[in-house]
């Protein structure tokens, strides 16, 4: 009988000891760690020497036992249901707060959607201003032909030049170039030169630097007030790479410009995912993030 008992008793600590499927970090999680090491413990205090029944320190707060090993064993089996009851609630809160982040970044995703949707249902109405600059780049790209000085040669044509000479193709920059030149037009606020160079750098099929300069073209559209294309964009880098470099940049960037253009609520969003995303975020991410929920009014 006490070796049923002694089975069923290392059954249940080896059930209660099992890890969840998320990290206890929490003092919680720690101290419920603790009681099951020192489970262990009396459990081999008992195996070693199941005569003697152990003494008052050896089962921790439980009553001192005055019947031997049998008395003690059933302590221990007390305390080993505490604990997998204890780890039972944690596992249940984990589990609650996966699936609140889950619904976080769903609604997130559908909100950036949405605005989306607005921005380009409002491109398409103001179509007619699209439409009129379409001569203006065709007129560029096909200038009226140019009078010589006098004296000089006369221009030549694609048309009359010798059979067999083709016309020199401009170089085309790299991605890596086309993003270095844009993080410069950046950092000296030329704002309209780092779009043009981020877009650049998206355009390239393939470029494993799209990451970067879609974060690039999301700081030239904030840097320019124009939030709502920032928005996009920097929530667009956000879902290129979730746990990317530029991930937590993104985010409170996000935050910032949806508080912008007064939407409070998806910008509370954006930071809750920060904070579910990256419980530690790096220092001046935490203060940009703390300002926000303030001026945002985030619960």
């Amino acid at each position: 009988m006490m070796k049923f008992l002694m089975a069923g008793v290392i059954a249940a600590v080896v059930l209660a000891s099992t890890p969840s499927h998320a990290q206890m970090e929490s003092r919680e999680g720690i101290a419920l760690q603790n009681q099951i090491l020192e489970l262990r413990r009396d459990l081999q205090a008992l195996r070693s020497d199941p005569g003697r029944g152990g003494s008052p320190s050896a089962i921790g707060r439980g009553p001192a036992p005055v019947a031997g090993g049998s008395e003690m064993t059933a302590v221990l089996l007390d305390r080993v249901d505490r604990l997998e009851n204890a780890v039972r609630q944690m596992n249940g809160r984990l589990d609650e707060m996966e699936n609140a982040r889950q619904r976080q970044g769903a609604d997130l995703a559908k909100q950036i959607g949405d605005l989306q949707f607005r921005l380009d249902s409002g491109a398409g109405a103001g179509g007619g201003a699209g439409g009129s600059a379409a001569p203006g780049r065709q007129g560029a790209a096909n200038p009226p032909p140019v009078t010589p000085p006098s004296g000089g040669p006369a221009p030549t044509s694609l048309g009359s030049l010798p059979v067999g000479t083709a016309p020199v193709a401009p170089v085309k920059r790299t991605p890596e170039l086309a993003l270095q030149e844009g993080t410069a037009a950046l950092a000296r606020r030329d704002y309209t030169q780092a779009e043009t160079n981020a877009r650049e750098v998206i355009a390239v099929k393939g470029s494993p630097r799209a990451y970067d300069g879609q974060f690039l073209l999301a700081q030239a559209m904030n840097g320019q007030r124009n939030y709502p294309q920032a928005a996009v964009a920097y929530g667009d880098t956000y879902d290129r790479s979730k746990q990317g470099a530029h991930a937590q940049d993104s985010l409170v960037g996000l935050a910032a410009s949806l508080a912008a253009i007064n939407e409070k609520r998806s910008a509370c969003a954006a930071l809750d995912t920060l904070k579910a995303q990256f419980p530690s975020p790096r220092p001046d991410i935490a203060t940009r993030a703390a300002t926000l929920r303030t001026s945002a009014a985030c619960r």
